[in-house]
């Protein structure tokens, strides 16, 4: 079992650049202590921006983006507005912008986490 999951907003499974409100997927990728990861699947979303829209919140009745990725920890994006963040925090996600490589991305994460946190997994 892996010790974290987390949710990354890329267009090409390699490097993290998308903008949170843009993804339309993400990739959910799981990591090991020593900074190992697979990539578990690519998840289908709904953008958070739609066109026309200054921000897009949930659905009546349900939790829209959170909800979807809410097996992960932690969400890494190349960019995400304030109104995002705070959703995804509120939802007790944590949130890094970080325009990066995803092997390099995940494993300083691991490093950061392995400093500062037990297992994350969720249920």
């Amino acid at each position: 079992m892996a010790a974290w999951r987390i949710a990354v907003t890329s267009a090409d499974g390699v490097l993290v650049n998308q903008h949170f409100g843009h993804a339309e997927f993400f990739y959910i990728i799981d990591i090991d202590r020593d900074g190992s990861f697979t990539v578990a699947e690519k998840r289908k979303t709904a953008p958070w921006c739609v066109p026309g829209v200054q921000e897009k919140d949930a659905e009546p009745g349900g939790s829209g983006i959170a909800d979807s990725i809410k097996d992960c920890a932690a969400v890494l994006t190349a960019r995400i507005g304030p109104p995002a963040r705070k959703k995804l925090e509120l939802a007790g996600l944590s949130v890094f912008e970080t325009p990066a490589v995803i092997a390099d991305a995940v494993k300083k994460l691991a490093v950061y986490y392995g400093k500062t946190r037990r297992t994350e997994t969720k249920p």
